[in-house]
């Protein structure tokens, strides 16, 4: 089947799913409707805005569905636009059997890790918080379980020692957004194979929570250094000074060691953890703006030598 002649259906609301559509109506792909989350408030004046998708597709003419559930009468949409293949990235709901069942080259979705290790949520931060050294790309045929459809296809991207979640997520996308074009291409002309997933080797990437933010600074280094990278830049990570959350906000790793909250350098601030220390390039305490890490250590008059409690 021809990719200008296929009737395809895109769902998707993040950046990454705005990238992979205008990837897909780069290459001439026929994608007859778009079906997103709905407008929601953002920031502190809670203005109404729409998702990155529903812009990219309303910019090219391509009529937009955000319907609270693809259930009972959006099904019935769904099934009216007759699709060839339904393509999904990060939509943020689950589709039903019926649905499933619509397009006649089936419902493919790109998933970032590489399946079936990390399903769920937050593949990419959890890669990054638990140290792998690469992380990837994976496109499957969706059934009704989470994450656990056939795979058509993988891209394995390299981790580097200090990228953080966020820088990761770009590269993958950028990576990503081309290899999907390139599988559902595969698909639509029937030149590819299904592999079932092995659920024995799965693990499980749940949503990351405030909660997840603390650490002590008596915690392993690598541990620590690793949730700063991999919970950037949500939720976060911060550690306690006199009571007070202080935010660490771009940090690396070094190699001086001493005492658990030892300061061993001012510029840049280095403290002590177990194992190693790490350089805190850029903190932000409680109730004040993001600062240099050595400007804060130097208000509070810090010494080298002092311990932080």
């Amino acid at each position: 089947m021809d990719k200008k002649n296929a009737r395809l259906i895109f769902m998707g609301t993040p950046d990454i799913a705005r990238d992979c559509l205008s990837q897909l109506i780069e290459d001439g792909y026929n994608i007859t409707a778009v079906f997103t989350r709905e407008d929601k408030p953002v920031g502190r004046k809670q203005i109404m805005t729409a998702p990155p998708v529903k812009t990219v597709a309303l910019d090219h003419g391509i009529p937009v569905y955000q319907p609270k559930t693809l259930k009972g009468e959006t099904g019935d949409i769904i099934k009216g636009l007759q699709p060839d293949l339904i393509a999904v990235v990060a939509y943020g709901r689950i589709l039903p059997a019926n649905v499933i069942e619509m397009p006649t080259c089936g419902c493919l979705n790109l998933h970032v890790s590489l399946l079936p290790k990390y399903r769920g949520a937050a593949p990419i931060q959890w890669a990054v918080i638990n140290g792998d050294n690469q992380t990837g790309v994976t496109v499957m045929h969706i059934n009704e379980g989470l994450d656990t459809g056939d795979i058509i296809d993988v891209l394995p991207v390299e981790i580097d020692d200090d990228e953080t979640a966020d820088e990761l997520f770009a590269d993958v996308a950028e990576k990503g957004k081309v290899f999907f074009s390139k599988v559902i291409e595969k698909v639509l002309s029937g030149n590819y194979t299904r592999t079932p997933q092995d659920d024995s080797k799965a693990t499980f990437a749940p949503p990351l929570t405030k909660e997840m933010s603390r650490f002590e600074l008596s915690d392993d280094v690598n541990v620590v250094y690793n949730k700063i990278r991999g919970q950037n830049p949500w939720p976060g990570t911060d550690f306690l000074c006199d009571g007070k959350k202080v935010k660490v906000i771009k940090a690396r790793k070094s190699a001086k060691s001493g005492k658990p909250g030892e300061i061993l350098s001012l510029k840049p601030l280095t403290v002590s953890l177990s194992g190693g220390s790490v350089e805190m390039l850029t903190v932000q305490p409680e109730g004040s703006k993001a600062m240099d890490g050595t400007a804060w250590a130097r208000g509070r008059r810090f010494k080298i030598g002092d311990i932080i409690k």
